[in-house]
């Protein structure tokens, strides 16, 4: 008898199981933030609607990290404000940001900000710049310059200033997703402005397709795809100069700035995709990939065995071509 109701609660539990995938519900919706579009994608057995509840998260974000924000957190910060003390959003993604800055020994730097700013890519007006405002400015760049102890900003000079731009957008994908698993959702795609994090599988078992844009020289250009991924329980993050920089006097200045060298970087990587277990991380390592370029991102990834990346360069001959690791052709879908 024993056996027998084991085996009856084991159908009905299967019963169970299968009548709930097949009860889920796709819920999706499009927003913006941060300057850019969000989409959400996630299947819930309730058919709950939480746009309204994320945009709001969104907004509280923007209150600690947006530097188009003149009372956010990093805001007062840069203005030397004595009052402010940093949140817990703020506090995770500096500890993250230090700790990528220390791996790649500073091709990823929050504190770049006064050159993003010279060169026009920042929150202030672009300066006449040449080599002697470089170097001037180079003295208030270096990550091992400030700190964050309980709360309270430590700059070593006054005139450092943060830019989270370069991770803050993938920090924002996995505060997403946090909120969405707190409310037991398992199935999900969470994508703002191509950042994008994976959870579980669709109901019909198939993973999450995600494309990777491909270069092009003319901003105007129709966006078009060089490659589909699939992702489950993976993050995608992708940075490139193809669409952000400016020309002047017949010279193209990417927005990719190295925080070593007070310029923008000049080399063969057009566009780098990093796939790692949160958005936060890849995020940070497509910029600092971008600044190291194509033979030192190679190097890195040897000891770095963690971390997948879809590289797009130029050859010697100005033809496009592609480097991938192996666990990013593992879950390649097509190519061009």
């Amino acid at each position: 008898m024993k056996k027998i109701s084991y085996i009856i609660l084991l159908l009905l539990a299967g019963f169970f199981s299968c009548d709930q995938t097949e009860r889920l519900v796709q819920v999706k919706f499009l927003g913006s933030a941060q300057g850019t579009y969000y989409s959400i994608i996630y299947y819930d057995a309730q058919g709950r609607h939480f746009q309204n509840e994320i945009d709001s998260l969104l907004r509280s974000f923007d209150l600690s990290v947006s530097t188009y924000i003149d009372e956010s957190i990093i805001s007062r910060i840069n203005r030397n404000d004595t009052a402010v003390v940093a949140d817990d959003i703020f506090i995770e993604i500096f500890n993250k940001a230090m700790e990528i800055s220390k791996l790649t020994n500073g091709a990823f730097d929050v504190t770049v900000a006064p050159l993003v700013n010279a060169w026009g890519f920042g929150f202030t007006d672009r300066m006449k710049i040449d080599s002697a405002i470089v170097d001037s400015l180079l003295q208030y760049v270096g990550y091992e310059k400030i700190s964050v102890v309980d709360g309270i900003i430590a700059k070593r000079m006054p005139e450092i200033q943060l830019d989270f731009n370069a991770i803050a957008q993938g920090y924002s994908v996995d505060l997403v997703a946090k909120y969405l698993e707190s409310k037991g959702i398992q199935r999900y795609l969470v994508d703002i402005g191509g950042e994008v994090l994976a959870k579980g599988t669709k109901p019909d078992g198939k993973k999450w397709t995600v494309g990777i844009e491909k270069p092009t020289e003319n901003v105007n250009d129709e966006r078009r795809l060089n490659a589909i991924v699939k992702l489950k329980d993976e993050a995608l993050a992708t940075s490139g100069n193809y669409r952000k920089f400016y020309e002047e006097n017949g010279v193209r200045y990417s927005h990719s700035i190295n925080p070593q060298t007070g310029f923008p970087v000049s080399h063969s990587l057009l566009s780098v995709s990093v796939k790692a277990a949160n958005c936060c991380t890849a995020d940070a390592f497509a910029t600092a990939f971008m600044i190291l370029g194509l033979e030192e991102t190679k190097e890195f990834l040897q000891t770095n065995a963690d971390l997948d990346v879809y590289l797009i360069y130029s050859d010697a001959d100005g033809n496009i071509q592609t480097y991938l690791t192996d666990g990013m052709t593992k879950i390649l879908v097509s190519k061009n």
